[in-house]
């Protein structure tokens, strides 16, 4: 079982038979042991199916059980499981299922009735996420065999089914697990190949160092499993420790999250930056910006009891035994960090991607340095690609055992990113502290060229922009040479304040006003423009730039 992914899942469900694994909100809880069986009931459908170890299965649908049980089935049977966000539009779906060369696909109803199948003629079986029932089967004999899957179970299992039965796959560190994409269309979409050493780094880098979370624990599964920043940290992670783990099954809103929160009590919440933002910027600022608690601030002692009565209302509203909140996918605003730092809540901040599956620098919440990410987890080296790392910005490389093994018959691109040496470029900019915390300074294909060859950090400028009034979000970009910041403002806020179109832009141009007195020449802001509805964003809800640069540019 040493350093082996599989053997670590395995060794978990017989360690943990007898307690809740999986929960669809409000909805049937299977245990460990129920996990075991289904997993077993799968892999008689892959074998009956003709499905060669190595060869792939497409997962499409939104987060519950039946996802687990076959990603879970997939990999214990030594096939590469090909996870499919479920907003992808039929279009991206049939391009991945056909660019993976999947021989399965198991998608949820909703997403099922707006597919083709002859658009993907290289599948032999598809099956609906929702029941496993069979939609679609080369070979006429999967029906029967799927309507009796309990004969079948019985004949290869004739005495009750128990932890002795379990027996997955032994594979081999270099051993593709994973082909994960990283967008849909066809212009950006890579197939991402994750093996198996990467899920074994991440999984056991998770085990030695969250020592909060124990077996029983109850994990809230927000993010999208089909990215790996939610599979590896919610499941893989939650999987390997006994915890027990419950679905939202639709989307996340506000309300059914503290809704969740209040019931399910979680000890572990992973969240992008936009989530915790929220909250902090439109429940708490401005409580205290009331004349009153701003004057009880200032007091030294009552100052203290002020933020601790407020850290005990933020962690009774996730539940009351929050171990910690580990913030990642993009970068936090500065003036909540400031604020949930101040107030010693149990938060860090983590850096990854889908190419280190996704785990690159993590701290735990009492030794993390504010401001950074984190420092290099177990078994991975980063380095910063400038003369003086500490001082003066350059790109991330990172190198080590979670480290993909390149872009899926895409070798252009593998070659990009992977230099000779064994180390991977990032595409991410940043410095290096003493300590060995890293500090993110921009996304190098974001970095705009000033007109003197400065680099303008676009990022710098939004997170600036973002805690000015009325601002919800905003984008830098740049056309014919000049900055243009795109706005989309707080609209909820304008329309109970009754302001007024004409107001707004006023006020606009007072925010650009002062952003530009504040900021070097070279990062002056030209002009803006509003927007009515949010920006377009990736499942780690941060914006799709290049969409809106794109559109900029083409004007």
């Amino acid at each position: 079982m040493e350093n082996r992914f599989l053997g670590l899942i395995e060794h978990s469900l017989k360690e943990h038979w007898e307690l809740p694994a999986l929960t669809n909100y409000n909805g049937t809880t299977l245990y460990y042991k129920d996990l075991a069986k289904k997993i077993a009931e799968y892999h008689i459908i892959l074998e009956y199916a003709g499905i060669k170890k190595g060869e792939k299965v497409a997962i499409l649908g939104r987060n519950c059980s039946n996802w687990v049980i076959a990603f879970f089935g997939t990999l214990s049977y030594g096939a590469v499981a090909v996870p499919i966000l479920h907003e992808f539009k039929p279009d991206n779906v049939h391009h991945i299922v056909n660019h993976s060369e999947a021989k399965i696909l198991i998608a949820a109803s909703s997403n099922w009735e707006n597919l083709n199948e002859e658009m993907m003629p290289e599948l032999r079986l598809i099956m609906l996420l929702d029941d496993f029932s069979i939609q679609y089967s080369k070979d006429k004999e999967m029906f029967q065999i799927r309507e009796h899957i309990g004969d079948y179970f019985e004949k290869k299992y004739p005495e009750p089914f128990s932890r002795s039965d379990i027996h997955f796959h032994i594979e081999e560190p270099e051993e593709m697990a994973v082909l994960n994409y990283t967008s849909g269309t066809t212009s950006f979409s890579k197939g991402v190949m994750i093996p198996y050493r990467s899920l074994w780094s991440n999984t056991q880098f998770a085990y030695d160092n969250l020592p909060f979370i124990h077996p029983e624990d109850n994990i809230v599964c927000m993010l999208p499993m089909a990215h790996m920043y939610g599979l590896a940290f919610e499941i893989l992670n939650g999987i390997n420790k006994g915890c027990h783990i419950h679905f939202l099954t639709r989307t996340p809103s506000p309300k059914i999250i503290s809704e969740a929160f209040a019931k399910v009590k979680p000890a572990l919440i992973l969240a992008v930056p936009l989530l915790i933002e929220k909250i902090i910027k439109n429940k708490v600022f401005p409580e205290l910006e009331k004349p009153v608690m701003k004057a009880l601030l200032k007091v030294p002692y009552i100052n203290k009891k002020i933020y601790k009565t407020i850290a005990d209302k933020l962690y009774a509203s996730f539940g009351g035994k929050l171990g910690e909140l580990v913030i990642g996918g993009a970068a936090i605003n500065k003036e909540v960090e400031s604020f949930l730092k101040a107030i010693k809540f149990r938060y860090t901040v983590g850096y990854g991607m889908t190419e280190c599956g996704p785990l690159v620098t993590y701290e735990q919440w009492d030794t993390f340095k504010q401001g950074s990410v984190g420092r290099a987890v177990d078994r991975m080296q980063i380095r910063i690609d400038s003369a003086n790392p500490e001082q003066e910005t350059g790109e991330i490389l990172v190198k080590g055992a979670n480290v993909m093994l390149g872009y899926y018959k895409n070798q252009k691109a593998t070659e990009a990113v992977m230099l000779e040496d064994g180390w991977m470029r990032t595409g991410d900019l940043g410095i290096i502290d003493k300590d060995g915390f890293l500090f993110i300074r921009g996304r190098s294909k974001s970095m705009i060229l000033g007109p003197n060859g400065q680099n303008i950090y676009p990022e710098e400028i939004e997170d600036r922009l973002n805690n000015m009034d009325y601002i919800s979000e905003s984008l830098v970009v740049s056309q014919n040479n000049k900055l243009v910041a795109l706005i989309y403002p707080d609209w909820e806020q304008i329309d109970r304040e009754n302001i007024s179109h004409q107001e707004i832009n006023n006020l606009m141009q007072s925010n650009i006003d002062k952003l530009n007195n504040e900021m070097p020449k070279y990062c002056k802001i030209s002009y803006f423009k509003l927007y009515q509805e949010e920006f377009e964003k990736t499942p780690k809800r941060s914006i799709k730039r290049y969409l809106y640069q794109q559109a900029e540019e083409n004007q």
